[in-house]
């Protein structure tokens, strides 16, 4: 069995480490007037009866199959999608980013196609780079690094999603993704290029049309619209996930207490079944990766035709399933083998 451990990324210790440093970090929240701390997906600081969100992400080991195909003008999408794809998880919407670039040598080729995904990424979600910094850092970076953080507003605290008001009953609502996205690179290419032997330039064993280069850098899907236009009608919504490293367990982040059960996944894309087909276990692929499905939403169970006909405006989209109420805090799923798993 392939397991993400084997690939050099450890979630588990991850996360041990991650309290590690915030449980530090922790110090410094009386310093300002903090609505939602960096467990979540975005943090909150309250600024009047406006809210101040921040997130900061970056590309990842997508970068390394970039630099595999010479081809890096789809990066800059990815590093603005994991960053405002998390602003809009608290009901803000994206103004600014900035980035950094952090690179060998530099190279103006090169970091005018990473600009130009850059541009296309803040297209998509209505948001301006603002500033940023370039710095060259030849004995610490190979090649180069590419991370940015982003600032949204809430404009009336009464607007602020943090999960709090999931109940028994809710619905999700998945909104498909556009693949791998920029998360589980690592278990992918120990897969593809160790397990199966496979180069960026062949093809797709069960998608001949596509090779796994293209497959693995086609971009994160932003979401930006299809969010801000549901939370513009003014609908209830209780909680929003970006779906990234950890799977569905990112719907953990949102509330203690409950449970969710999910049923309806949409039919996983090749790559997955790929992916899968190469000795991954099964609760390891709905550990690790989307899986299909990049976003979710939950609501009532009133509200969720009138928000699936606004978010297909945008999206393909679906009802995965729903909350139930659980101490034990589970994610069940029903992967696309039918068989149930816990997470």
């Amino acid at each position: 069995m392939v397991t993400y451990s084997e690939s050099g990324v450890n979630i588990d210790l991850e996360e041990v480490t991650i309290s590690a440093l915030t449980g530090k970090l922790k110090e410094t929240l009386h310093f300002q007037d903090v609505i939602t701390e960096s467990g979540h997906f975005a943090a909150l600081v309250r600024l009047g009866n406006q809210a101040l969100a921040m997130s900061t992400d970056g590309v990842g080991s997508k970068i390394l199959v970039a630099e595999m195909m010479g081809k890096y003008d789809t990066v800059g999408i990815d590093c603005v999608a994991m960053v405002v794809n998390d602003l809009i998880c608290v009901g803000a919407k994206p103004l600014a980013m900035v980035d950094y670039l952090a690179v060998e040598s530099p190279n103006p080729k090169i970091a005018a196609q990473i600009g130009e995904g850059l541009v296309e990424g803040c297209r998509q979600a209505n948001i301006a780079i603002i500033g940023g910094e370039t710095a060259s850092l030849p004995e610490i970076v190979r090649n180069f690094d590419l991370a940015a953080t982003g600032m949204g507003i809430v404009d009336d605290l009464k607007q602020v999603i943090t999960g709090d008001k999931i109940q028994n009953g809710d619905v999700l609502i998945g909104i498909e993704s556009s693949g791998i996205h920029s998360n589980g690179l690592s278990l992918a290419r120990k897969v593809f290029f160790e397990e199966a032997e496979l180069g960026v330039i062949d093809p797709l064993p069960n998608d001949p049309n596509t090779t796994v280069g293209d497959e693995l850098l086609r971009p994160t899907k932003i979401y930006v619209k299809a969010i801000r236009e549901l939370l513009k009608s003014e609908m209830e919504v209780h909680g929003l996930a970006h779906i990234t490293g950890g799977g569905f367990n990112n719907l953990k982040r949102l509330k203690k207490g409950v449970s969710y059960r999910i049923h309806n996944l949409p039919v996983p894309q090749p790559i997955f079944k790929f992916i899968y087909s190469h000795g991954v276990k099964i609760e390891e692929m709905y550990r690790v990766f989307n899986m299909g499905t990049g976003f979710i939403v939950i609501l009532p169970k009133k509200n969720a035709v009138k928000a699936m006909k606004i978010i297909e405006n945008h999206h393909s989209a679906r009802i995965i399933g729903q909350v139930v109420e659980d101490p034990l805090e589970k994610v069940e799923v029903k992967t696309f083998q039918g068989e149930w798993i816990s997470l």
